[in-house]
């Protein structure tokens, strides 16, 4: 998917920022970042040869969104906020097509070991969940060659070449970045002491979120910041990723589920069904099992920031 010729254009080389610059600078260094990664992915997109294009664009844009929010004291947010809000219409038509990517890949990898007439049976749910996602990737394309799309991308290249609209807010550089960190970090530990290793689902979905917020605000952070940021971004990717781990099993589940109330009773689908729920189900214990230890390792990582 080629970009029209009259779309402004990104430096030549990556922006970096100082240990001494502004957070807006940090900001446009971040912006500049994802929004490399968001047309390298738009471009993968268009040929639809595999799923990692559209995940890269869905996590550019969260990142940016992350980003903005937490230095949002620092920007002048008439322009900042309305920036996060299209980012957020983006992300919203994005995640359509790379969950049903995520949940059709671990569905197609449960039947893998099943035998020929079960996956056949299982193949009948898979592609019903095919139809749904060729309609969601479809839909995405018209997203992409859109007016409104192409205006979002004017305005994070805009917003890369140029200073950003700061804020009245002293800005101190290493400080405030470090600030940021804290408070994202301080927002995880009280939603985590709130609801405890016992949490339901949707708790550790929220803390899920709130873990990823921390995450992208320690990266604007960790290139000026040394080992101690480093080693609080590793700890909240593992927390990270065994609550996400948890989220697409459940996710999975409820999918299966779905698309078997769709096709009607059928007892050789049922039979796979529940195989399939079986497996996603024992992944979500194992990785509830898990969440608390990796909670303990990001606790003590970010007290050494």
């Amino acid at each position: 998917m080629d970009r029209p010729a009259g779309t402004p254009g990104l430096p030549p080389e990556p922006l970096v920022a100082g240990r001494a610059d502004p957070i807006a600078e940090h900001v446009r260094a971040a912006l500049d970042l994802s929004t490399r990664a968001l047309l390298d992915g738009e471009a993968g997109a268009g040929r639809g040869e595999t799923a990692e294009p559209v995940h890269r664009m869905r996590i550019s844009v969260r990142r940016m969104r992350v980003v903005l929010r937490s230095a949002a004291p620092f920007l002048d947010q008439r322009w900042s906020e309305p920036l996060r809000a299209e980012l957020g219409w983006l992300g919203r038509e994005l995640g359509v097509v790379r969950d049903l990517d995520v949940l059709l890949a671990r569905l197609h990898r449960d039947a893998a070991d099943f035998d020929a007439a079960q996956r056949e049976s299982a193949g009948r749910l898979f592609d019903a969940a095919s139809r749904e996602h060729r309609a969601a990737r479809e839909a995405l394309l018209a997203v992409l060659a859109g007016q409104r799309y192409r205006a979002l991308v004017d305005a994070l290249t805009s917003a890369v070449r140029e200073p950003l609209p700061a804020s009245a807010v002293e800005q101190s550089g290493m400080r405030e970045l470090r600030a940021l960190v804290a408070e994202q970090y301080r927002r995880l530990r009280r939603a985590v002491d709130e609801v405890g290793p016992g949490a339901t689902d949707e708790e550790l979905h929220e803390l899920r979120l709130l873990g990823k917020r921390l995450r992208w605000t320690a990266e604007l952070a960790e290139p000026v910041s040394g080992k101690p940021m480093r080693q609080l971004l590793a700890a909240a990717k593992r927390f990270q990723d065994v609550l996400g781990e948890l989220h697409d099993a459940r996710n999975a589940e409820e999918l299966v589920r779905r698309l078997l109330a769709d096709l009607g009773p059928d007892v050789r689908l049922a039979f796979v069904a529940g195989r399939l729920v079986e497996r996603e189900h024992a992944r979500r214990v194992d990785h509830r099992e898990q969440w608390w230890e990796r909670w303990r390792e990001l606790r003590s990582s970010a007290a050494k920031v």
